[in-house]
């Protein structure tokens, strides 16, 4: 099964990412725990590109795609027209730097990446494809 959600790049759109999520997970029975985890590491993902590559400019618009087969593990498309930013080439500060430093942010990718379990990106014509592929399990 296939769902696409289409949202422009506003923060207050996330509430709506989230929950599109959730509702497309359930419908396939995917355990409540691991729903919560996707979603975190979607909506890292989601506020990120917002925020960073679309300035929270909401005439911008994504898409997300979710592909369920409950033979394969789900995948997760954000597709966009932004900056591209490959988290699989950005080198992540080391914790005790972060809280040396009294960062704020920095763990975000690190989350996600301990999450998911492969983040790839891509063009397809002239479009930023970023898959996040998690398997999962149904209950």
């Amino acid at each position: 099964m296939n769902y696409t959600y289409k949202v422009g790049c506003s923060i207050e759109n996330l509430k709506g990412v989230r929950d599109f999520i959730r509702t497309s997970l359930k419908n396939h029975g995917v355990a409540d725990l691991q729903i919560s985890e996707i979603v975190l590491a979607i909506d890292e993902m989601c506020s990120n590109l917002m925020i960073h590559a679309h300035h929270c400019n909401p005439d911008d618009l994504f898409e997300l795609h979710i592909l369920v087969d409950k033979n394969n593990p789900v995948v997760f498309e954000i597709v966009d027209d932004g900056t591209v930013f490959d988290i699989n080439q950005f080198h992540e500060p080391a914790i005790d730097n972060i809280v040396h430093q009294k960062r704020k942010g920095g763990l975000g990718i690190r989350l996600v990446k301990s999450i998911m379990d492969k983040v790839e990106y891509q063009n397809r014509s002239g479009r930023n494809v970023c898959r996040l592929i998690k398997s999962v399990h149904y209950q």
